[in-house]
């Protein structure tokens, strides 16, 4: 297994990536991940606290209260392009070993500061040298900047949906796009 550090959360044209730098190798991990995921991690690396916990800190807090922690990570196969991965607990004097996304384990890591690792034959397969200049196209956008124009262009569909429903007199199907809106406003305005 090889050490490595989450080091990017990055945006590319074809959505949101992890690099996983080795630490004692030059080469790079690149995973891509869901929106939700990528939202969790930066939320975290930022240090943005929120008024409830996201998921991810739930479940850090259902670990802790259990008094169970995270051993280390492993990135652990790649099966046709799909990243496999493993969480360590450690539950008293044993370790327990749960599949997982690698998005989740590494969310978990990092609120954990448990260790990271990949498989040698992953990162053989997977693993790539960037240069900055890979790295500077990939950030243009920060996902940040991703997550709030996906919600914007969200809540302006609700709001034409919202426009024909009125205009066709569908006022049930009018309230419950308003309800929509309303929620969707009321998480832009707490954070």
């Amino acid at each position: 297994m090889i050490p490595v550090k989450f080091d990017k959360l990055l945006l590319s044209n074809m959505g949101f990536i992890i690099l996983l730098k080795g630490n004692d190798d030059e080469r790079t991990l690149p995973i891509f991940i869901g929106t939700v995921e990528a939202q969790s991690i930066a939320l975290f690396v930022s240090n943005v606290k929120m008024p409830r916990p996201l998921t991810h800190d739930l479940m850090k807090n259902v670990l802790e209260y259990l008094e169970c922690g995270v051993a280390r990570i492993e990135v652990c196969d790649i099966i046709e392009g799909t990243f496999i991965a493993r969480l360590i607990l450690k539950y008293n004097s044993a370790e327990i070993e749960i599949d997982s996304r690698p998005s989740d384990a590494i969310a978990l890591a990092l609120r954990f500061g448990a260790p990271i690792f990949v498989d040698e034959k992953v990162m053989d397969e997977a693993g790539r040298v960037f240069t900055d200049e890979d790295t500077e196209l990939a950030e243009q956008i920060t996902p940040e900047e991703k997550i709030k124009k996906e919600e914007d262009s969200q809540l302006e569909s609700l709001k034409k949906d919202l426009e024909n429903a009125v205009s066709e007199e569908r006022y049930e199907d009018a309230a419950k796009l308003r309800d929509e809106i309303k929620k969707l406003e009321s998480l832009h305005s707490d954070n």
